[in-house]
């Protein structure tokens, strides 16, 4: 068999659909249709399930996808041996990163790309399960993640930073004179939050729990964008990531209050698949990975106050 049947299936697989697998693999249709059928006499097993359209693999062919991709992050890890002993380090190392760390990710990639320039890096934004799912089955190197708050299993870690929270709202707000904001109080109120498959939703679920509230948010979204232009220009107030508004500044017309009893903090790493061998990509960026400063992506200057940034036009 060729490693270019497992490459289709691996596509077929993730595209889940005939088309757009051949498409992904810049081939024709029916040149990945006779691949997978020779595949499937070589192994002597069904592993597409037959129809008009995409139906799915069959067991045998869902094992046959697991060894696949193995097969191929070996193939890969081979290659990155080979050119780390000759011209230097190349392939492409997949991040998968939950929302909240997007703005942090450049203090990590960048030095990356500095010591290793042949390197392509591509950074998606992915929920906690969808990143350990992710690494598991090799379709991520790494990700950057909540380290604990939710169990994580078969992977290595390295803390980078710690998350804290802030209540955002507008500047003439009832409560923007206050020195700090209480869970309780803020639960009251009506509020845009992340969507319930995002951690950081469920972790700050499970701080409104520990002082007795089920806040009921008025808005939800998916996107980290949208918690500050959603306080800035609506009726909602939002819980936000200090660090975010060191990335973005504080939007115009918002203040940031402290949120406290309590104060909460939860610390995001980078993981990578407990598994050995490791490949040379991986384990460069492990070894120099180091905890990062988010006040490094600081826009504007800190206040006076030293609390956080100044509002921005």
């Amino acid at each position: 068999m060729a490693i270019k049947q497992f490459n289709y299936l691996v596509a077929l697989a993730r595209e889940q659909h005939f088309g757009r697998a051949a498409a992904a693999c810049n081939i024709s249709q029916p040149t990945l249709s006779a691949a997978i059928r020779q595949l499937e006499a070589e192994m002597g097993v069904p592993i597409v399930e037959r129809g008009y359209r995409f139906n799915g693999l069959t067991p045998e062919g869902q094992v046959v996808l697991e060894h696949a991709k193995r097969v191929l992050a070996e193939v890969d890890m081979l290659r990155q041996n080979l050119d780390e002993m000759g011209s230097g380090l190349s392939g492409r190392l997949r991040f998968g990163v939950v929302p909240t760390a997007l703005p942090m990710m450049s203090l990590l990639t960048a030095p990356f790309y500095q010591r290793f320039p042949k390197v392509t890096i591509t950074v998606l934004s992915l929920n906690s399960h969808e990143i350990e799912q992710g690494i598991a089955n090799f379709e991520l190197e790494a990700g950057v993640t909540y380290l604990d708050n939710e169990p994580l299993s078969h992977v290595r870690a390295k803390p980078l930073y710690t998350e804290d929270y802030v209540f955002l709202t507008k500047a003439n707000h009832t409560f923007a004179d206050a020195a700090a904001m209480r869970w309780a109080d803020a639960a009251e109120l009506p509020l845009c939050l992340l969507t319930p498959d995002m951690q950081n939703r469920r972790i700050i679920d499970g701080v409104f729990r520990s002082v007795g509230k089920v806040p009921q948010p008025a808005m939800e979204t998916n996107s980290i964008f949208n918690l500050c232009s959603h306080a800035a220009a609506g009726p909602w107030s939002s819980i936000v990531p200090r660090q975010l508004l060191h990335f973005f500044g504080l939007p115009q017309g918002t203040k940031a209050l402290p949120l406290v009893e309590p104060v909460v903090g939860r610390t995001l790493g980078l993981i990578i698949a407990d598994r050995e061998p490791v490949s040379p990509l991986v384990r460069s960026l492990f070894a120099m990975t180091h905890p990062i400063d988010p006040t490094k992506m600081l826009r504007p200057p800190l206040s006076a106050e030293g609390l956080l940034p100044r509002q921005v036009p």
